[in-house]
């Protein structure tokens, strides 16, 4: 036997002492050993996915973690110790500690290095909490390597390469300690306190200020879409959102009366523009802030909340609520949580100098008692989902003693990042306990790692109304999906409109903002009108004929006419981990020029957006607005490497990697299809299950061979956990021509056995943007069986 190296299966443990000159425990997923008085583990999750802990030497043990669900696997693994390191092999990677610093390098199986630790670049420091440390582990990046992730930070860049970002959770900032590198790897660093990460000279490094143990995970998938599905192994899968929600949403703050709410929903119903959801914001409880988010219909404009809610179903939409994490003090739930020592004491939040404290959402009981209050005054009368504000919590005038407040579960500056993943968590398991007739939806300010799990859609906060700011919402909205989180939306024209647009709606540099933001919207995975200052339904924008509501409503019905598209696409968020609103990297990293892109990205795997964020036809002359809609503009915007792309307005067909120029009147947002793609489109209608869609349009964008897969279901219960669902898989031949639609799988009550395709090959002649198709190529009577179709002989 070579004596300077020496070969063992992990099948046994003990310790072993060799001429690597260090002593190492075997365990059942890797090795423990200790170098520097630091003790260091390495733990395989998997072959691909591998947790490191770093603790000095006599350190308490880390606690189970808030976010990673998932327990080892066992892996097939062998151990190498050399003179100078020692190496736990996987299937699929390598992982080497030197003996010296403890630093760590992981290769991929063939040898190839993807990521190092800095030598001596794991830092203790003592920590503001009693017995904790300050931690702080350096990564050593390739020159030019972008990294993507970290949550949702409103800076305008999508490759955090160079950056320092404060992971800290607030109104427009969502924090989670993750990245994902386009050599396709992913680290997530296991923390809940504030965090910094910073690239520069010295390296990459995550910094949090209070932990036990340098703790991380690597995720190695090959690409981004691996890198998503190991970390949600991690920290849980996404359930499916019900059908509807992916229709329309209109919302204000507020809505001031159950007339009014009502009132609204009529209108659309009576316009024929498509609208499945409306949003109460607060103050139905009452405009007393002492009975602040009371969970109760005390507002005397809200005398039936009952009949609100049954008034919008009769409309076939759907309602979802405003609630928060804090309450006035003469709410019977305070006094609950105050009597049970349940509050942040004089935590400072929203709305200001009121009496209204933060629930400890890390409490098991709290969470118990917060759902018993929701289930008995709003979740009984038929509401459909929760609109939870605030969850970071807001925290104003913060305070040394509000980080020191003692939480369930340590102090508050140990978990403060965390709060809106335990908060959402409660409601969403609380409902599921309840029922499962009800998918649960949930729409939250902020969110942490894992909280994809918990059937929440994310949105940017209360973001101004203004094109530079609208623009920074793509990237951060991309790097949130970057960071495993798929869902997340904007407010459409912004929140606050008054700063920058006094006249609201009254002015027409605000009805161009927010057309070209609800264009946008339409390619989000939820699509939402919001905002204060100003109301945003359609109807303030005019009538039919007028630029801003025929705009609006053209991509409205866009929407709905992609129904089918992004429900399937939702199925794959479920089934495969997949992610709906996908930056450029994620499916042309071969094409370095798509790495820095921030405003263009992929919608589901067909789809190229590249949104409008600049002002194109109003200004400004002597204080009042000008518009000049006739001389059309263009944008300038990139086709990736690697396929050929059609644009969905025109059919033109144009080879990728280039820069193209396309016009852009006031109700076009530039929109590309890549070629090989299968597209199906929804019948138009005016709420989701309106019409059964036994008939669809499928295109075919030609050039390459592509799949689709449609998906169906009931629509909104949980039977698609119990295999209740059908999927029905699309394949074109490019060279034969043909379109094999294979055997349905699977099936669900109410399921149509017989359907009609109608197949459209899309040119520049037929089947454009959203004109009803001059020729259909072939018309295919489906019955469930695979058929093979020549569609161009």
């Amino acid at each position: 036997m070579n004596k300077r190296i020496f070969l063992f299966s992990l099948l046994l443990t003990g310790t072993i002492t060799t001429s690597w000159s260090q002593s190492f425990k075997q365990t059942p997923n890797g090795i423990k050993t200790n170098i520097q008085s630091m003790n260091v583990e390495v733990q395989f999750f998997t072959p691909r996915i591998v947790r490191i802990i770093k603790s000095p030497a006599g350190a308490a043990t880390k606690s189970a973690s808030l976010s990673v669900i998932a327990t080892p696997q066992k892996s097939t693994l062998t151990v190498a110790a050399q003179h100078n390191e020692l190496t736990v092999r996987s299937s699929a990677l390598q992982v080497k500690i030197d003996k010296n610093s403890g630093a760590i390098r992981f290769y991929e199986v063939k040898g190839n290095l993807l990521l190092q630790e800095k030598e001596n670049g794991t830092r203790f420091a003592p920590g503001r909490d009693t017995g904790s440390y300050e931690v702080e582990q350096l990564f050593q990046l390739s020159a030019g390597e972008p990294v993507y992730g970290l949550g949702q930070h409103q800076q305008g860049v999508l490759n955090q390469r160079g950056r320092q970002v404060q992971l800290k959770q607030n109104n427009m900032q969502i924090a989670v300690p993750f990245f994902q590198s386009v050599k396709g790897y992913g680290v997530y660093w296991d923390n809940y306190s504030t965090t910094n990460f910073k690239d520069g000279i010295d390296g990459a490094s995550f910094q949090s200020e209070v932990a036990d143990a340098a703790d991380y995970y690597f995720i190695y998938g090959g690409n981004a879409d691996k890198v998503i599905a190991g970390y949600r192994q991690l920290t849980g899968q996404a359930p499916l959102f019900p059908r509807w929600t992916f229709g329309y949403w209109q919302s204000r703050e507020r809505y001031k009366s159950q007339d009014e709410t009502i009132g609204v929903v009529r209108k659309y119903r009576e316009l024929g523009v498509p609208l499945d959801g409306i949003v109460q914001d607060w103050q139905y409880w009452s405009e007393d802030e002492s009975y602040w988010n009371s969970t109760e219909f005390g507002n005397p404009r809200f005398p039936e909340p009952r009949k609100m809610v049954d008034s919008v179903h009769k409309m076939n939409a759907h309602i979802i609520i405003s609630v928060w994490p804090s309450f006035g003090n003469k709410t019977k739930i305070y006094q609950a949580f105050k009597e049970r020592n349940m509050l942040f004491g004089d935590f400072v939040t929203w709305p200001v100098n009121q009496n209204v404290e933060v629930y400890d959402a890390f409490n098991p009981h709290a969470r118990d008692i917060y759902w018993s209050y929701m289930n008995k005054n709003i979740f009984s009368i038929g509401i459909d989902g929760w609109w939870l504000d605030s969850t970071e919590p807001d925290h104003l005038k913060e305070k040394e003693s509000d980080e020191a407040h003692k939480t369930y579960l340590g102090t508050y500056r140990k978990v403060r990042n965390a709060y809106p993943l335990i908060h959402t968590g409660g409601v969403y398991k609380h409902q599921r306990d309840a029922t499962d007739n009800k998918r649960v939806f949930i729409l939250a300010r902020s969110a942490f790692a894992g909280q994809q799990r918990f059937g929440t859609m994310m949105w940017s906060g209360d973001v101004q109304s203004g094109w530079n700011v609208f623009r920074k919402q793509i990237s951060g909205g991309l790097n949130l999906s970057l960071s495993g989180l798929p869902y997340w939306n904007s407010d459409i024209g912004g929140f606050f409109s008054g700063r920058n647009y006094p006249k609201g709606v009254n002015d027409a540099a605000f009805h161009e903002l927010y057309v070209r933001w609800l264009q946008f919207g339409a390619f989000c995975p939820m699509m939402r009108s919001h905002g204060t200052d100003t109301p945003r339904e359609i109807y303030q924008f005019g009538a039919k004929g007028d630029w801003a509501y025929d705009a609006i409503k053209k991509f409205i019905d866009l929407r709905y006419r992609l129904l089918a598209y992004n429900y399937s696409h939702a199925w794959q968020v479920t089934a495969r981990a997949g992610t709906m609103m996908r930056a450029l990297v994620m499916d042309f990293a071969a094409d370095e020029k798509v790495w820095n892109i921030d405003n263009e990205y992929m919608f589901g795997k067909s789809l190229l957006v590249c949104p409008v964020t600049d002002s194109m036809y109003t200004g400004r002359k002597n204080g009042e607005t000008t518009v000049d809609l006739q001389t059309i503009k263009k944008q300038k915007l990139y086709l990736p490497a690697g396929t050929s792309w059609f644009d969905f307005w025109t059919g033109e067909k144009l080879q990728g990697g280039q820069e193209v120029e396309k016009e852009t009147p006031v109700d076009v947002m530039p929109l590309y299809v890549k070629a090989g793609s299968i597209i199906p489109l929804s019948p138009l209608q005016q709420y989701a299950g309106e019409k059964k869609e036994d008939t669809l349009e499928v295109r075919i964008y030609e050039g390459a061979d592509g799949n689709f897969t449609l998906y169906e279901d009931e629509g909104d219960n949980y039977n698609y956990e119990k295999g209740k669902y059908a999927t029905i898989e699309f394949v074109w031949n490019n060279k034969a021509g043909t379109l094999t639609i294979k055997d349905r799988k699977g099936s669900f009550q109410g399921m149509r056995e017989r359907k009609t395709f109608n197949v459209v090959l899309v040119n520049s002649k037929n089947g454009t943007g959203m004109e009803i198709p001059r020729q259909v190529d072939r018309v295919i009577h489906y019955t469930g069986k695979t058929a093979v179709n020549t569609i161009r002989p």
